[in-house]
């Protein structure tokens, strides 16, 4: 697989608790000098970035993270924010307890009440799968596939895990036609990026791709 085909499918991501302004600048340089999908970046640089890149590149942003337990309130407050900010892209995190208690009409109201929220904007769902069962993940992939969200995406990856091979294998059987994959935490290499686009991620969130494509020079 083309290496510029990979890159465009990876949100290049930095959500580090101490991400600073000079790092967040420096994945919106290398996202935009590479071609990413889009940066995938901590809600209090949204603006900041937004005013850099001048529409150069997608912003994505993370909601409800990484614990997902905010209430709906909260989450549609900050979807709110980020896209005023200039976030065209939102990433939130499902109340994970609300799984474990099979409260999936909650769940799904959520998702779509985020997603108005974000007012035409790109929503991926997160539902963390290193927490769930496989039948909670057959049962998540199946929820996501009837809301009116864009993308189900695997991981934080600030839990156990990130992504896995199954994971992606599970999501591709039970999505609906529609509704993307994405595919983030622990992405480590560009075999196993190529894999996870395989097997049907049509995304990919990391922050090593890009950074491996720069240290081998292959662009």
């Amino acid at each position: 697989m083309d290496i510029k085909e990979i890159l465009s499918k990876v949100d290049h991501t930095i959500l580090t608790q101490e991400a600073t302004w000079k790092q967040v600048k420096e994945i919106c340089d290398d996202g935009m000098k590479y071609e990413t999908a889009s940066v995938c970046i901590p809600p209090s640089f949204v603006k900041q970035a937004a005013d850099y890149i001048q529409d150069r590149l997608p912003i994505c942003t993370v909601i409800g993270f990484p614990n997902g337990y905010s209430t709906t309130t909260v989450k549609c407050a900050e979807t709110e924010d980020a896209v005023m900010n200039g976030a065209s892209e939102i990433d939130m995190v499902i109340n994970i307890g609300w799984v474990k208690e099979g409260k999936l009409n909650a769940i799904l109201d959520e998702i779509n009440q985020v997603k108005a929220a974000c007012h035409g904007m790109i929503l991926k769902v997160i539902i963390e799968t290193c927490l769930l069962t496989k039948e909670e993940k057959i049962k998540m992939t199946e929820i996501v596939s009837k809301s009116n969200a864009d993308f189900i995406k695997t991981s934080t990856g600030f839990s156990t895990s990130g992504a896995t091979f199954e994971d992606i294998e599970i999501f591709a059987e039970h999505i609906s036609e529609g509704t993307q994959i994405k595919a983030a935490g622990g992405i480590s290499s560009i075999e196993d990026a190529e894999k996870f686009i395989e097997l049907g991620a049509d995304r990919l969130g990391t922050s090593k791709i890009v950074k491996i494509v720069k240290e081998m020079n292959i662009i």
